[in-house]
């Protein structure tokens, strides 16, 4: 962010992101990323994420796959690399190269993570780092007459030590290894170790580094926001690899009660920091059912309401209304939540002996305009004046007149205002009125 050349936009972008930093503190997220992160050299650049993520009070489970260093094992001593239906096929040979791959990757990643140069973005911040048996595991079995021999899946994930961890502000690393009670060693994907810990830990977020930026929609148009149910429908069509093994990940840990899922493309520098903490975001989120909640107002939302009131007062598009004035009319409120934050808000004040009804305090967050709030937010209200046996609503603007007219309203006089308004009215504010029939 250029801050010496632009510090209002600085100042704009720094106040957007607050609200994100204050819901994650205490948050459990757990992020997957693929062995080709480190083999490709881009993992420092990442470090510096986590290393931000958690000091900012991030509880972070980190968990690193293997593929590429496990294949090049292989190679090394002309193994053959064996699937079946998708799975890798782990016999004795196999399952050495495994743990000799996974364990050499994972030092590295250990080290990584120490990092503590002095021209690091986190210079001096000190990441403390914890693994263990954490995941029980299972064989997989014989799939249609195939045995995958030490291919397992993940059985239990123990929580209690997870948290235990987390408590004391450590940031846990799993690789894609399990054990059984028996002392066996099961070769996992890294795809079944996350989504299992963000299930068992009820995680706030679960995301997945990838090769591609998202799920696309048939146009090609990056899809920004899914829920469960489009993301089933998605998942029928056929897609890339990736979204092929992530999106079904997806699903079932929404599905489990994972809040939101997020597939985010691993070649984007800062891809996790530009997902997290921004409304767009640069990937596809998954989430159980629709973001965006509209409601009755609450005493608690008086705060988030004057967020979006005040500088339309100031620019004097609305009408001043006291912290007082505005925690008296509450009731008269809705406000519309885009993943728990008031972007939107309106108030209803119906003069039932002449029908109508009063659209005021009407305001969208100027970060989420063109996405239809508006328009929801005032059909919502039109509909509570029919649900009182009104006949048709009001407003009062100076500015917006245009973006009225364009949703059914007309342009009216004060002298039909119900007399109520008509003698509260401000002649020097010149306020036009607009009326539509419900």
């Amino acid at each position: 962010m250029p801050i010496k050349t632009n510090p209002a936009d600085f100042v704009a972008w720094f106040r957007s992101v607050a609200p994100y930093i204050n819901s994650f503190r205490g948050k459990t997220f757990v992020i997957a990323f693929g062995g080709e992160m480190v083999e490709e050299g881009h993992f420092i650049e990442l470090t510096h994420d986590f290393n931000l993520l958690a000091a900012l009070g991030i509880r972070l489970v980190l968990v690193h796959g293997a593929r590429p260093q496990i294949e090049q094992h292989l190679a090394k001593k002309n193994l053959a690399d064996t699937y079946h239906q998708g799975i890798r096929l782990t016999d004795c040979e196999t399952m050495l190269c495994v743990k000799e791959a996974v364990g050499r990757l994972r030092v590295e990643i250990e080290a990584r993570l120490s990092m503590g140069l002095a021209n690091s973005p986190m210079a001096n911040a000190d990441i403390r780092l914890a693994g263990g048996n954490f995941i029980t595991a299972q064989p997989i079995g014989v799939i249609n007459g195939v045995d995958l021999q030490h291919t397992g899946s993940v059985r239990k994930v123990d929580v209690a030590a997870l948290n235990n961890r987390m408590n004391f502000g450590e940031v846990v690393l799993l690789s894609p290894l399990g054990y059984s009670p028996t002392g066996e060693v099961f070769n996992l994907t890294l795809e079944d170790v996350a989504t299992a810990t963000a299930i068992a830990l009820d995680a706030d977020k679960l995301v997945f580094l990838m090769d591609t930026d998202g799920i696309q929609d048939e146009t090609g148009d990056l899809l920004r926001v899914m829920t469960v149910a489009q993301a089933e429908l998605l998942s029928e069509r056929p897609q890339s690899d990736d979204i092929k093994l992530f999106l079904p990940c997806a699903i079932r840990a929404c599905t489990a009660g994972v809040a939101r899922t997020h597939l985010i493309s691993r070649h984007t520098d800062g891809a996790i920091l530009q997902e997290l903490f921004s409304d767009d975001g640069i990937g596809t989120m998954v989430v159980e059912s629709t973001l965006n909640t509209l409601r009755d107002a609450t005493i608690e939302d008086v705060g988030g309401i004057l967020n979006l009131l005040v500088p339309l007062e100031e620019q004097g598009i609305l009408v001043r209304r006291s912290r007082e004035l505005l925690e008296r009319e509450i009731e008269r409120f809705v406000v519309l939540e885009h993943d728990h934050r008031i972007v939107g808000c309106a108030a209803l004040y119906p003069f039932p002996d002449e029908a109508s009804a009063e659209l005021a305090c009407m305001a969208v967050d100027p970060q989420c305009r063109d996405r239809g709030y508006g328009e929801a937010i005032l059909e919502h209200m039109a509909n509570l004046a029919k649900v009182q046996k009104l006949k048709k609503i009001f407003v009062l603007t100076t500015r917006t007149a245009h973006w009225f007219l364009e949703r059914g309203f007309n342009e009216s006089d004060v002298t039909d205002l119900p007399a109520q308004k008509k003698s509260l009215y401000n002649y020097q504010r010149k306020s036009k009125v607009f009326v539509r029939t419900i």
